[in-house]
């Protein structure tokens, strides 16, 4: 297979020289990095080229629409200022009007609001022409307004706003509302124009779509005249939404909509009625041509592939071969036959690779033989994690469940019966009962004599405090059957009848290896393993042989049938503690007496375990060191 040199094997034909050729054919021919970098630049490239576009069309459109509403807000009070000035000349008025709408004839109207007036309006000029020559019914100016009376109010106030009336006038309209000082009185001004002059400005190209809209969203000029005249309003939009949050005056961003969808935007805003330019381009449609570059090469590197699949077919049968050998090992090892058949019938890498699959196999089947017999002693999930070196010194905080359980009156059973005979009782009901935690994903942490401890949370968890104190009660029920399945062949000195008492408690508790690098213990710590401990005392003079805590009570309470025992107070808590006999869970149907057939009281356990009931009255309050006291 090889030779020795410096303690190491060294294989004759180096498979790694024959892959070489291999790889660097595949490499040279399937352009895959090429495509990646083609693809990366020509995305940076389209990105850097729509920004630069859509900031110049939005500058533009920006420019030009802040440039014309400048001009007819000054243009409009110049004409005011002039008919105020010549007020007693209406004559010169009159034909002041005139010249100006016919030197602004996309102006409709001009008005003039004073919020103190009935009508709230001071003065009005209608251009007859532009209505005759649209069709428009002039009243419908009067109508615009009654719809707008708090932009009035907001106008004499000093606030500038654009709103659109296309909705109501079925043409690009916008009204112009801004504030207006006539000698010393604060009013507004209202303009009434047609937006057509300014829509040259928003012309849609076919990578990107530019637009005005004021600063309730409200779209105002859009290349498609049918979002204005249907009352499109993008706040929603997240380009809109960005520019309100950023409070800048313009920026180019990257934008997804609800679906998805990416937009290159850029916006400008207006330095008069909160007025802003939008100016958004699709992804999809600036990246389809960089796109379709990429799938032309990727279907030329399939091509380029598929010749090399053939060459490598042909060329791989020295390889494949031994590989598919190894592979029905693999599938042995994993259906646990370790001891595997498998001869290294080449001098190659693949060679000492199933030289070393073999002695992996064996070394698989040892480490399995000492993880049952170290299972055996502690539990199997712990070995599992202590064979991998994952249990270090140290603790952790964990919500748990902590079990308790002792054997009644077992110093007086085990004196009765010969050492062996003890050994031998014992190992039977242990492994009833551990059998009961493993099944309901438990841990025994330890055996203290006849006494069991078990947690559930620790060191695996399924990652819920309730359900891991459920598990913790479904094995106790468990135990609960199994000791009067077990008990049915018993009875006299030899083979007594079995009692048990558990305790259960919920908890914040510290789990980890405690010890030295010499030997160490995983176990839990802390105030709810000690409750739990003595409350499993609290068993023999309440009568009952399953009690838990208020904590684990508050986790599964709608799971369960419990009664309310006398609450106690634990040796070191000045607060009394609420404990509860678990009756049954009606829901649990794998269990043997439990579900809805299962018992209803604690009478009926009492019966059936040959519990006597306790007279609290006389119960000794100094019993098990003083630990407990019964509250009358």
């Amino acid at each position: 297979m090889g030779r020795q040199e410096n303690g190491q094997t060294k294989v004759r034909f180096s498979i790694g020289a024959k892959l070489v050729t291999i790889i660097s054919i595949l490499i040279i021919l399937s352009l895959g990095g090429i495509t990646a970098l083609v693809t990366l630049f020509g995305r940076l490239d389209v990105q850097l080229t729509a920004e630069e576009n859509n900031r110049t069309v939005n500058k533009q459109a920006a420019s030009s629409t802040e440039k014309d509403l400048t001009t007819l807000r000054a243009n409009a009070s110049l004409l005011l200022d002039i008919i105020n000035t010549n007020e007693k000349a209406g004559a010169f008025s009159n034909r002041a009007s005139s010249l100006y709408f016919e030197k602004n004839p996309y102006v409709a109207a001009i008005l003039v609001t004073d919020s103190k007036r009935e009508s709230g309006i001071a003065a009005k000029l209608l251009s007859s022409h532009f209505f005759s020559t649209n069709d428009i019914d002039s009243d419908l100016v009067d109508e615009f307004l009654m719809q707008s009376k708090d932009y009035m109010l907001q106008a004499e106030k000093g606030i500038t706003q654009v709103l659109n009336a296309a909705w109501l006038f079925d043409l690009p309209m916008l009204a112009f509302f801004y504030p207006y000082t006539e000698k010393g009185l604060n009013q507004g001004l209202i303009v009434f124009f047609s937006a057509e002059k300014l829509s040259e400005s928003f012309g849609a190209g076919t990578m990107q779509t530019t637009y005005l809209v004021n600063n309730e969203g409200d779209v105002l000029i859009h290349p498609d005249f049918n979002l204005v005249k249907n009352k499109a309003n993008v706040s929603n939009f997240p380009l809109f939404i960005q520019m309100r949050e950023n409070g800048d005056n313009d920026r180019q961003v990257l934008v997804k909509d609800e679906d998805g969808k990416e937009y290159f935007g850029s916006y400008s805003r207006l330095s008069l009625g909160d007025l802003a330019v939008l100016t958004n381009a699709s992804a999809d449609v600036l990246l389809e041509p960089v796109e379709n570059t990429t799938r032309r090469n990727i279907y030329l590197s399939i091509i380029v592939l598929s010749f090399s699949v053939v060459f490598v077919w042909f060329f791989s049968k020295s390889i494949s071969r031994p590989v598919k050998r190894l592979a029905i090992a693999a599938d042995e090892i994993k259906q646990g036959k370790y001891e595997i058949d498998l001869k290294a019938k080449t001098k190659d890498e693949l060679g000492l690779l199933t030289a070393s699959f073999v002695e992996m196999g064996k070394g698989l089947a040892e480490r399995e033989r000492l993880k049952d017999s170290f299972g055996r002693f502690i539990n199997k999930e712990i070995a599992e994690l202590a064979m991998r070196g994952e249990l270090a010194l140290g603790g952790e905080t964990k919500e748990t469940t902590v079990f308790f359980s002792d054997i009644r009156s077992f110093t007086a059973i085990s004196e009765k019966m010969e050492p062996a005979e003890v050994v031998e009782f014992l190992n039977e009901y242990m492994t009833l009962m551990v059998d009961c935690v493993n099944k309901t994903n438990g841990v025994v942490d330890k055996f203290i004599g006849d006494a069991i401890m078990a947690i559930w949370g620790a060191p695996t968890s399924t990652g819920n405090p309730e359900k891991d104190a459920l598990n913790c009660l479904r094995a106790a029920l468990k135990m609960r059957a199994a000791l009067i399945f077990f008990n049915r062949s018993r009875g006299g000195d030899k083979k007594p009848i079995i009692r048990i008492g558990c305790g259960i408690n919920s908890g914040a508790v510290v789990a980890g290896q405690i010890g030295s690098h010499e030997r160490m213990e995983y176990t839990v710590i802390g105030d709810t393993v000690n409750t739990a401990s003595r409350i499993e005392a609290l068993n023999k003079p309440m009568g009952t042989d399953i009690l838990i805590t208020e904590n684990t009570y508050n986790l599964v309470k709608d799971h369960v049938v419990v009664e309310e025992m006398p609450s106690v107070t634990v040796k070191g808590k000045s607060k009394p503690l609420r404990v509860f006999a678990l009756i049954n869970m009606p829901n649990e149907t794998d269990i043997p007496g439990a579900g809805l057939k299962g018992p209803k009281n604690l009478a009926q356990i009492r019966k059936v375990l040959g519990i006597p009931a306790p007279d609290f009255s006389k119960v000794n309050v100094n019993e098990d060191e003083k630990k407990y006291k019964i509250q009358s």
